[in-house]
């Protein structure tokens, strides 16, 4: 049997709030039985050990191979899609599209820097060129950019019935200008209202374009953010992934010289050789991502709150949920 739950229950690691490993951490810092780590964000995730490091199932890979460059270099990229209950019916989209190849020769339509990068087809806009979707595509609504209530199973750990409470706040880290809650759910950045919960804009997250209200997106059409956080976009359009690696091959690409970035000419867009699940790509190597309820991920976001290595001169006292971004890898010996 089944039990329904608010997204409260997911147990979110607040950024501007402390996890029961930090309050613990602090705790001992007053009592001055312990003192702050002096190390650097990336010396703290270096040194977080293998069983703090959750790898990621290569059928949640998207992988988008860009024609080579100017120099014949290989360009790569490569998208971890959200886990649910988050944006399931675009994900469920995009393993559609995918599957069919039907991004294979299409291409990169926008470039707008300290923005977007958007891809899909440019020629969407005109009935006669359009390359046809997939049959069997959902068609989802707006309500569907944030959870309120998700199915629980009763073996899952945390649905015993009441939702879990989230933790006290912690001095010095921020709050959250754009939602009552922050915070992070299976490694990925959320934000809440105590009645719903939503994926953010951080850089690397990729969402789904769409027209004007009611029109939702299929998955078709999809942007990278390549900039400053655009927070404003939550909740207004679905996010359904991040890229995870070789974002460089989209952010250092020409902007667009038409309205928001896009390109005129077809010969200025780049072109898209193929995007593939993950399990359908030879020799693609093992991810993995840090736990976001692990110690070491508690002592990475303090860090990243206050740094105390030796080129700093004072800490900031604060972080927003998309300055501590969660650490990902390639597992060891994986190329």
């Amino acid at each position: 049997m089944k039990k329904f739950l608010p997204l409260v229950a997911l147990a979110l690691v607040p950024v501007g709030q402390a996890s029961p490993l930090q309050a613990q951490a602090s705790a001992r810092q007053v009592a001055g039985q312990t003192k702050p780590s002096p190390l650097a964000p990336g010396e703290i995730v270096a040194a977080a050990p293998k069983a703090d490091w959750i790898a990621i199932a290569p059928a949640d890979l998207l992988v988008m191979d860009l024609v080579p460059d100017a120099q014949g270099a290989e360009r790569r990229v490569v998208i971890q899609l959200i886990p649910p209950p988050f944006s399931t019916g675009w994900t469920g989209n995009i393993r559609k599209l995918a599957a069919a190849h039907w991004w294979d020769g299409l291409s990169i339509n926008r470039v707008q820097d300290n923005y977007v990068v958007q891809w899909g087809d440019g020629n969407a806009e005109d009935a006669a060129k359009a390359k046809p979707l997939p049959a069997g595509l959902q068609i989802m609504g707006e309500g569907d950019y944030v959870v309120s209530a998700r199915e629980c199973p009763e073996t899952e750990k945390g649905c015993k019935g009441a939702p879990l409470p989230l933790a006290a706040p912690q001095p010095g880290l921020a709050r959250d200008p754009y939602a009552e809650e922050a915070g992070f759910f299976k490694g990925w950045p959320i934000a809440g209202d105590g009645r719903s919960d939503w994926p953010v804009h951080c850089y690397g997250m990729v969402g789904v374009g769409r027209d004007l209200s009611p029109n939702t997106g299929s998955g078709a059409e999809l942007y990278v953010v390549i900039g400053h956080a655009p927070r404003h976009l939550d909740r207004n359009i679905a996010l359904v992934g991040r890229v995870i690696e070789g974002i460089e091959h989209l952010s250092s690409l020409p902007r667009g010289t038409a309205g928001l970035g896009f390109y005129e000419k077809p010969e200025q867009r780049t072109g898209i050789m193929s995007i593939r699940l993950g399990q359908e790509v030879p020799g693609l190597p093992v991810y993995e991502y840090l736990s976001t309820d692990s110690k070491s991920f508690a002592l990475y976001a303090d860090a990243r709150a206050n740094r105390r290595d030796a080129f700093f001169i004072r800490p900031a006292g604060g972080a927003d949920i998309c300055n501590v971004p969660v650490p990902v890898r390639r597992a060891s010996g994986s190329q």
